[in-house]
């Protein structure tokens, strides 16, 4: 796919004229960082053209070393105050140059991250991904990918909520509107601007509908090349809270924000040859091709000791409940969405769904995830076991992790993960969980205060 026809994208003779015309005056150089976020710089678009264009900018390597709440911390081999906390180089790339429409007079790309002799910076989300995806184009295919965010509005502003310790909030609606038409249009202003503006981004929108918390919805995108998917994923994330805070409101897409169901990220994958026909797809069992099996039967191999990069945080784990949607068991079915990995399609549009991350995942992480597990089944001619066609939930089957510290000690163990992703990256993102883990460990909650302030 193309759509670069898309007047949201720009070349850079066409960032050029915008900027001779007055109309574009601010770039945005943007990173991933380990929680998918996106970190990086304002620049003025002159200097972004005499300077960054063709040099690059810097920024500090500890961006890949803090906490959520940006806190230095220890254990990074990367990046410590004994490292002195230099800089890493932020590389332009100039095919994500796009416009913003909900920021006056502005662009943005996305950059890849380098030390300062040129080596990729190994432990960058986006890097990984390439890695992995350099690791399918050596055997001829290529990943196509599409993400399916989950959100809840809510009435206050984000400012609101924090002043208010996210207690009491009023979502945007008061009742279940799974696919409900009324309950979506009491939405409509706020999900038509984003759906607008993110066309105007570059993306290609499909639908909106509504969920079933409170106030929950879902604004699906087209499918694209992998790394394209993830960027326009952390770019949407980013621009529909800006936008939701625009209009006063603010949108959650933590993975469980309160008792009810969570936000999911359903992500699809599907593969392609050098020629870009489907290769998952064939004439066997279940539309499949042997290829198609071996990729589905390494994901189920893989699943438990890969979780950490679908579920990266503690509150990841509360969405695991049975009969929530979210999955539990470690189980492959055609269109049953009670297991883990769901095949759905058919021929060209063949394709694996994995039900297990939620709205808070890095989508870079994820997909990398999705393709070493795939390539693993596919280089061990893992064969692939019988869908199950009942309810996943009450199968006895295998589970995935149910705490960050159970999905920890399976990825620090996982000798395919350390083939994979290399020693570094597995334990870079190892000592991220174990940061998180250390952080819970030590808050008192609200829990622990209404069961034991008076009553023990």
């Amino acid at each position: 796919m193309d759509d670069r026809a898309s007047t949201g994208f720009l070349s850079v003779g066409e960032l050029r004229d915008e900027i001779a015309a007055g109309r574009i005056d601010t770039v945005l150089l943007a990173i991933a960082d380990m929680q998918g976020r996106l970190q990086g710089k304002r620049l003025s678009a002159r200097y972004f053209l005499d300077e960054v264009l063709h040099h690059g900018s810097e920024g500090c390597n500890y961006l890949l070393a803090v906490d959520v709440d940006m806190n230095t911390v220890p254990g990074y081999a990367m990046s410590s105050w004994e490292r002195g906390y230099g800089d890493f180089v932020m590389r332009p790339d100039l095919t994500t140059l796009r416009r913003v429409p909900w920021h006056e007079g502005t662009a943005l790309l996305m950059a890849d991250l380098a030390w300062e002799h040129g080596d990729d910076v190994t432990a960058s989300p986006r890097q990984i991904l390439r890695r992995q995806l350099a690791r399918l184009a050596e055997r001829g295919l290529a990943a196509y990918v599409g993400t399916e965010l989950e959100f809840v509005v809510y009435d206050d502003s984000y400012e609101d909520a924090w002043r208010r310790a996210y207690r009491d909030l009023t979502p945007a609606n008061l009742y279940n509107v799974d696919y409900s038409l009324l309950g979506t249009a009491r939405v409509e202003p706020l999900l038509r601007r984003i759906r607008r503006e993110m066309e105007g981004a570059g993306l290609y929108v499909e639908s909106a509908k509504g969920e079933c918390n409170l106030g929950q919805h879902e604004i699906a995108f087209r499918y694209d090349e992998a790394l394209r998917t993830c960027d326009n994923h952390v770019i949407y994330k980013t621009g529909a809270k800006e936008i939701a805070a625009q209009e006063a409101r603010s949108i959650t897409f933590m993975a469980k924000p309160n008792q009810r169901e969570g936000n999911s990220c359903h992500i699809h994958i599907s593969l392609r040859g050098v020629d870009g026909d489907p290769v998952m797809a064939g004439e066997e069992q279940y539309g499949l091709s042997p290829l198609g099996a071996h990729f589905i039967a390494g994901q189920l191999a893989l699943m438990r000791e890969l979780t950490l990069l679908y579920a990266p945080n503690i509150n990841s784990y509360k969405r695991y409940v049975p009969g929530s949607f979210a999955p539990t068991a470690v189980k492959w079915g055609v269109d049953n969405r009670t297991c883990a990995l769901r095949l759905v399609g058919h021929g060209h549009s063949l394709r694996v769904e994995n039900r297990v991350p939620g709205g808070d995942v890095n989508p870079y992480l994820a997909v990398a995830a999705l393709v070493a597990a795939g390539l693993h089944g596919i280089d061990a001619g893992l064969p692939l076991e019988d869908p199950y066609a009942g309810n996943a939930y009450a199968s006895g089957a295998e589970t995935v992790p149910v705490t960050l510290r159970d999905a920890l000690a399976l990825f620090e163990g996982s000798k395919a993960a350390r083939e994979a992703f290399g020693e570094d990256v597995v334990g870079h993102y190892a000592n991220n969980a174990r940061v998180e883990l250390t952080a819970y460990d030590a808050a008192v909650t609200d829990w622990e205060l209404f069961r034991g302030f008076e009553r023990m």
